[in-house]
């Protein structure tokens, strides 16, 4: 039987977001915010979503926020079953939630920058909900301010409670150090995971593994610096590859999320 090219990569990709693998290159760092008592987990009643950010072995497939494609987010959905990912996260539609809930066990986070359109996806299944996966919009010359993140940020939570597993990308096209103040005010404001980007405006000098680690370094500085500034879990996404999600890791991710990475084995 001829081998699915996506499973493969997400099976490799998953070997990486395996903490006792990397354990070694770990740095400890000091957070200068207070860490909320207990695991995020266990205050939010989602042990099964949050526990591999805890334990900083989560994997996300991302199909992208506006692929509505049912046979392309089928296929992302059941590779991303069979190769061992702990999280999938799909366009916000009722519909594609209830496809994606019956194809598998893997939790199933939906993509959003409306807040009210959460509300029909959690009722048809949904485990997490993101404020993110900001690409497609950056591609129409459409940015998102601080204010308006953490305006989106304080709405959803406001329309869904505190319970439900909030994601929230801060977006790349801010400087660092407001990336890391808004980090900030978005686990104030009830976030629990933040999440970096940057890896579509790049335009590697080179091939191979040195454009690879180019791509991706927006979103690594950006996890480096937001990891040592919150004191919840930071994922990678956005130009994370085979090459790059140790070194993710490595600069205090708590996982790494992925999209074109797991369309072909590297």
């Amino acid at each position: 039987k001829k081998a699915d090219p996506m499973r493969t990569a997400i099976v490799f990709l998953a070997s990486l977001a395996s903490v006792s693998a990397f354990a070694p290159a770990l740095p400890s760092y000091t957070r200068t915010t207070t860490k909320r008592a207990g695991p995020v987990c266990s205050a939010v009643g989602g042990s099964r979503i949050l526990e591999p950010f805890e334990q900083r072995r989560a994997l996300k497939v991302i199909s992208g926020l506006q692929n509505f494609d049912a046979k392309n987010v089928e296929s992302v959905v059941k590779a991303a079953n069979r190769g061992g990912a702990t999280l999938v996260d799909i366009a916000c539609d009722p519909d594609l939630v209830r496809l994606a809930k019956s194809l598998g066990d893997v939790p199933v986070c939906v993509s959003s920058v409306v807040p009210e359109d959460f509300v029909a996806a959690v009722k048809a299944g949904a485990d997490m909900v993101e404020l993110g996966n900001y690409d497609s919009f950056y591609l129409e010359g459409r940015t998102f301010s601080p204010e308006e993140v953490l305006a989106l940020t304080v709405r959803t939570r406001e329309i869904l409670g505190d319970r439900m597993p909030l994601s929230v990308t801060v977006p790349h096209t801010l400087p660092l150090d407001e990336q890391v103040s808004l980090a900030m005010e978005l686990e104030r404001a009830g976030a629990h995971i933040i999440q970096t980007e940057g890896g579509m405006p790049m335009k590697p000098s080179a091939g191979g593994i040195q454009g690879l680690i180019e791509k991706a370094a927006p979103t690594l500085a950006a996890t480096a610096a937001i990891s040592q500034a919150v004191g919840i879990p930071t994922m990678a996404a956005s130009g994370i590859s085979a090459v790059t999600a140790p070194l993710a890791l490595a600069a205090g991710a708590a996982g790494v999320g992925v999209g074109s990475a797991g369309k072909k084995p590297k």
